[in-house]
């Protein structure tokens, strides 16, 4: 199902076909996707444990309300690649009952999509989104030295705001805002 596309993207649910599985695995099994996202199910050591991720994600997704928040995945247009995955959640610790209070939008790219902007495009066409459902603000959290990350966050026009600890475990992470325009 198609959630929302950009010029050159198409944002998509994962599914359980056999190649969106594939590129699961081999996305979230490289150190190099996720020696920055601090998560205790990455790296994926199995394919199976690619089947599992996106099932948790549907299960995220189903609870918080597909038709505004999802992790979903990032194709390109123009040859049907999956280059990797964008999100626009709740934080960890949300008050689900108040589910326009930190809101995150967040992108992990597969390395050969790395340095075209499909991570800046996605993630802004996920912010309007945010925007658009009424969330006040959206922020970004990035594992510090994770320059990549934070440059996409400026080009979103993003503000640095700090290192925060008040998601994921007490992480100190940087952190970016954007308030709606």
């Amino acid at each position: 199902m198609t959630i929302y596309e950009t010029e050159r993207l198409v944002i998509r649910n994962w599914t359980q076909e056999p190649a969106d599985l594939a590129r699961v695995f081999d996305t979230y099994s490289r150190s190099e996707v996720v020696r920055h996202l601090g998560a205790p199910q990455f790296p994926l050591r199995t394919p199976s444990a690619a089947e599992e991720t996106v099932r948790r994600w549907h299960d995220r997704n189903a609870r918080f309300g597909a038709a505004t928040y999802g992790i979903w995945a990032v194709q390109r247009r123009e040859d049907g690649l999956v280059v990797g995955t964008v999100m626009l959640k709740p934080m960890p610790g949300v008050d689900e009952s108040r589910l326009t209070d930190d809101i995150e939008v967040g992108w992990h790219l597969h390395p050969d999509s790395w340095g075209h902007g499909y991570a800046t495009e996605a993630a802004r066409g996920a912010v309007e989104r945010g925007f658009a459902a009424g969330v006040a603000e959206i922020y970004a959290v990035v594992a510090p030295g994770n320059e990549a990350s934070m440059s996409v966050a400026r080009r979103l026009g993003m503000a640095s705001i700090g290192r925060r600890a008040d998601w994921y475990g007490g992480e100190e992470l940087e952190t970016f805002r954007l308030p709606r325009p």
